[in-house]
């Protein structure tokens, strides 16, 4: 496997030169023009439109683009159900932790600046972070609180392999009792920074590079990025990632003239009808994006955005860190960001085989292996509210698909959504 993984990703380095070659904007195009098919595309029409008949979904907004060329965007579905306002195609939805790519991208931008270097310990921008604790688990159900047998570093919040969770590790009582659990961090009325400070002081779920322990260290990144910018998260972001591509509508916070786009969120539960989420809720309902303290820049799950603007961001990895004229990352980076760190390193990544984990994403290893449509190299993630996201070097394919349904009752259209993308490829 090791050698068809390697064999694999030289082919894979080839098509990326390729593909920065010939750089280009999305634009749209007919599915036959880039070796896909109209009528096969209207199955995923089908399956889509009938998620939301069926009400197990409100709506969904999903786009295809292949070749630089977008083929396929369509909306479904209601916005918001009680109003029975239709999902447009520039729907806006809160996409969680589909903002740590983009976060993983500002932090590779900095060490092309040379204002970082991602095997730098992470306390070298936070001081608090120099000397951190583990929770050591006992055979009684206790845990010992240990001194970490080495320093945090940045790969290891890029990589999720720092030992730290969402605060329901072993010592998630202390997590609790310092009201820092969970993804969301739209309420909060302090920076980024101060949480993460007091993070800090808590004992981590495992040791620097023992395993992949999914959690906050896309938010820590965030601290990290605004120590070694001089600037808050958000004004970096915009003004190296998000303006230089021409993501116009993705914020952390809406503009006031925006929030009558933002989708409405619902629940699904079993042998019920679709509910929707508390206003504002804590993560699982509308949240704090519209009137809330505006102050907390949460790099691990606090972006919202539209369909067009995430596909903007792949296709800019997909063009070797170009897009909209501008060279956001080069080549090389993209590279280093789309290849496995995990596997490699002998720390088990078990969310899906035939997967490792590069800097920021899941990457495809083994197809044989995950078992459904896809190539070495994909590149994917998604958020708490449904969405998800990849990027086929192989095919030059882009796909997102964002919905607003937490939890979802099990609903399965993950997984048809790619196969229907891929049986629409013909050429």
């Amino acid at each position: 496997m090791i050698k068809q993984f390697k064999a694999g990703f030289i082919i894979l380095c080839g098509l990326l030169w390729v593909s920065v070659l010939h750089a280009q904007n999305l634009t749209t195009a007919k599915p036959e023009d880039v070796g896909m098919s109209s009528e096969r595309l209207k199955r995923l029409s089908m399956v889509m439109e009938q998620y939301t008949k069926d009400g197990k979904m409100a709506g969904n907004v999903t786009l295809v683009a292949r070749k630089g060329k977008i083929v396929y965007l369509e909306a479904f579905g209601d916005s918001d159900i009680a109003s029975k306002k239709k999902m447009p195609k520039d729907a806006i939805f809160r996409i969680a932790s589909q903002t740590k790519a983009i976060v993983s991208v500002g932090a590779m931008v900095l060490q092309e600046e040379g204002k970082l270097k991602i095997s730098d310990p992470i306390g070298n921008y936070l001081p608090e972070w120099k000397e951190t604790t583990v929770a050591k688990k006992r055979d009684d159900g206790g845990y010992d609180v240990v001194k970490a047998s080495r320093a945090i570093t940045i790969r290891d919040l890029l990589t999720h392999t720092a030992g730290i969770g969402y605060g329901h590790g072993p010592a998630k009582q202390e997590w609790e009792e310092a009201g820092i659990q969970g993804w969301y961090f739209a309420d909060r009325d302090e920076p980024i920074g101060a949480t993460i400070a007091r993070m800090a002081g808590l004992p981590m779920d495992a040791e620097p590079g023992e395993r992949f322990v999914y959690g906050y260290n896309t938010d820590i990144l965030g601290a990290v990025i605004e120590k070694a910018s001089g600037m808050t998260l958000d004004e970096f972001l915009k003004e190296r990632v998000l303006d230089p591509i021409g993501m116009n509508d993705t914020h952390f916070y809406l503009p006031k003239n925006k929030a009558d786009r933002l989708s409405t969120s619902y629940m699904a539960y079993e042998g019920k009808p679709l509910e929707r989420s508390p206003d504002p809720g804590l993560g699982m309902g509308q949240g704090h994006y519209v009137n809330g303290p505006r102050k907390s820049f949460s790099g691990g799950a606090g972006y919202l955005s539209t369909a067009l603007d995430y596909a903007k961001f792949l296709q800019m990895m997909l063009n070797g860190g170009k897009y909209n004229g501008n060279q956001i990352l080069s080549p090389k980076t993209v590279e280093l960001m789309i290849a496995d760190h995990v596997d490699v390193r002998d720390i088990p990544y078990g969310s899906r085989g035939g997967s490792g984990f590069g800097l920021g994403f899941s990457i495809t290893k083994d197809v044989g292996e995950r078992g459904e449509p896809g190539s070495v190299g994909t590149f994917e993630w998604g958020g708490a509210y449904g969405s998800t996201y990849w990027a086929d070097p192989v095919e030059d394919l882009v796909v997102v698909y964002f919905k607003q349904l937490i939890p979802t009752n099990g609903v399965d259209d993950h997984a048809k959504l790619r196969n229907l993308v891929y049986q629409a490829i013909v050429e």
